[in-house]
């Protein structure tokens, strides 16, 4: 490890031999990032740990953007997009993001710094204990409210509580929405739309000293309906080079910019999908699926063997998946150390995908979100690795 303003003292994440990456507690991560970018701003809190960790210098100024779905790899295999970033990702090695890999989850370990195991921010969709009904984390609709399923500070309640001022720019309709309180709530919110507007306020904002928070969702979206592999993706990434290099040259001195995202994506190979609705061994004694078709939560039936669907999954979708009971997935780490709230949101069984493949259920999921081309959640190097890309206003 280095303490420098590159961040190039993080270490190379390795890949088991399946290829998979897991998260794993005490490793440069996403969940470690706004911890660290505070202790750089001086938060007691946070303290020394997670900006040495991440190797980053001491500022009174930082912004941090977060581009969903601008993982490591897709940026890396398509950098000549993006002249600007390109420059920065060679010289980088990136951080590990959640498992699912996916926003909702993501941006609630990014937001608290805690591991989903203790937001129970599981999934796109989660099956909400108290009534058995399947929510929607991102929308977040039929669920509690934010702040009673996730009541944890975040990282910006608390350096708002020692005095740091903290502005989140972007999009109307995410100001208030129950994602923003439940993981970025304590922020002033300053509302843009387009990318350069957006880039014009946090430019404004880092006028004065604290934290400034961007997102973009484009290139996700690109992804989604396209592919990342597809002129429309490739395009997105351009748009936002152009941006990003922009914030980067009118940095006021001495500013940190940290330019990171929430997930990765892989394009899906529509031989290699299967629907629990149809297929009658994967829907025996499955009472609800929830998650997302690159990572599911199988609740099961009232008095099923979570161990014998976990073996009827594993011989239906041989090497296309990993699958495992709760106790299993919990004991593996996946999810960080696990509170009594998220136990109780984690699905019986947990199957990660590999590969392209999905598993969807047509019997609670739309056509349009079973048709998506791009699509994340589980545990491929290209869905869980994000940029880590450090520069520092001035040099």
């Amino acid at each position: 490890m280095t303490d420098d303003a590159t961040g190039a003292g993080v270490a190379q994440v390795e890949a088991p031999a399946d290829g998979l990456v897991l998260p794993c507690g005490g490793q440069p991560s996403l969940t470690s990032l706004l911890p660290g970018v505070a202790g750089a701003l001086g938060a007691r809190e946070h303290g020394e740990a997670a900006r040495a960790l991440l190797g980053l210098p001491r500022v009174e100024r930082a912004c941090v953007v977060l581009v969903d779905g601008l993982g490591h790899l897709n940026l890396s295999e398509r950098a000549g997009h993006a002249p600007f970033l390109r420059g920065l990702v060679r010289e980088s090695a990136p951080l590990t993001t959640t498992f699912p890999s996916t926003t909702a989850t993501a941006l609630g370990s990014f937001g608290t710094g805690r591991p989903p195991g203790a937001t129970a921010m599981l999934g796109y969709t989660v099956r909400d204990p108290a009534s058995g009904r399947l929510g929607n984390l991102v929308s977040w609709t039929d669920l509690p409210s934010a702040r009673a399923w996730q009541p944890g500070p975040t990282v910006f309640e608390s350096l708002v509580g020692e005095g740091v001022r903290v502005t989140s720019v972007g999009p109307a309709r995410f100001a208030g929405s129950g994602l923003t309180e439940a993981a970025l709530r304590g922020a002033s919110y300053r509302v843009a739309e387009s990318l350069g507007d957006r880039v014009d306020a946090t430019l404004d904002s880092l006028r004065r000293p604290g934290l400034t928070y961007l997102y973009w969702g484009d290139v996700d979206k690109a992804g989604h309906h396209h592919g990342w592999g597809s002129r429309q993706w490739g395009d997105a990434l351009e748009a936002l080079d152009a941006e990003l290099s922009r914030l980067a040259r009118r940095l006021p001195r001495g500013t940190l910019l940290v330019v990171t995202a929430d997930h990765g994506m892989v394009d899906v190979d529509r031989a290699a999908r299967w629907d629990v609705a149809t297929h009658p061994e994967l829907r025996r004694d499955v009472a609800l699926v929830a998650g997302e078709p690159r990572a599911s939560h199988l609740h099961l039936d009232d008095g099923a063997d979570a161990a014998a669907v976990a073996d009827r999954w594993r011989a239906v979708l041989g090497d296309a998946a990993v699958v495992a009971t709760r106790d299993d997935a919990v004991a593996r780490g996946w999810f960080g150390d696990v509170g009594d709230h998220a136990a109780r949101v984690i699905g019986d069984v947990v199957v990660a995908m590999t590969g392209r493949a999905t598993v969807v259920d047509s019997a609670t999921q739309t056509p349009a979100s079973m048709d998506l081309v791009g699509v994340h959640g589980s545990l491929t190097r290209h869905e869980m690795l994000v940029p880590f890309l450090v520069v520092l206003g001035g040099d």
